[in-house]
């Protein structure tokens, strides 16, 4: 017996604690927040109130959305746990925020970030390339921020240390309403 496909439910969303040196990348946080909250879907994120993970949780919760945030213990003393959201998880460490993170969602979508975002994403990656999960890694590409990752990518293919079909593994999409469309069609 099989059964029919789960529903998308719920994005994770994985971005910057920071507003970045654009004002397009506040305003693309906000439309994956909106569009989120259009589609009927649900955001689970970092829990935290600044940055770019602020912008597309206080748009998400603005258009209606659950909004899971899962932060851990250490930085909510730090006055960046948000405040407002629907859930805020508190976990020991970020090994499990990254797990309970992918435990509630059904498709992984990247903003512009940092380091965090870097490890977040590029984790999400590695487990489906292993088979841990099948879930769309989506990036936004405002832009062209995730370029020189894509041209690494393309070089670590070129030298042999990632496998071509792999590559297929990260998918790239122009703007939020282009990512919450490809999560949507995937599940």
């Amino acid at each position: 017996m099989t059964s029919a496909p789960r529903p998308l439910l719920r994005v994770a969303v994985f971005c910057g604690s920071a507003f970045g040196s654009d004002p397009a990348f506040r305003s693309e946080a906000a439309a994956l927040g909106k569009a989120i909250a259009n589609a009927g879907l649900g955001l689970v994120y970092g829990g935290a109130c600044r940055g770019l993970m602020g912008a597309v949780a206080d748009a998400a919760l603005a258009a209606g959305a659950e909004v899971i945030g899962v932060l851990p213990e250490a930085l909510s003393g730090r006055e960046i746990a948000h405040t407002g959201l629907t859930s805020l998880e508190l976990v020991s460490t970020m090994h499990e925020r990254k797990a309970r993170i992918h435990e509630l969602s059904g498709a992984i979508l990247a903003l512009p970030g940092g380091y965090g975002t870097l490890d977040e994403l590029l984790e999400a990656i590695t487990w489906a390339q292993i088979g841990l999960h099948a879930k769309p890694c989506i990036l936004i590409n405002t832009l062209n921020y995730w370029n020189p990752l894509l041209a690494f990518i393309d070089a670590a293919i070129d030298a042999g240390f990632i496998e071509a079909r792999n590559r297929a593994l990260v998918r790239v999409a122009a703007n939020a309403a282009e990512a919450v469309e490809m999560a949507i069609a995937y599940a």
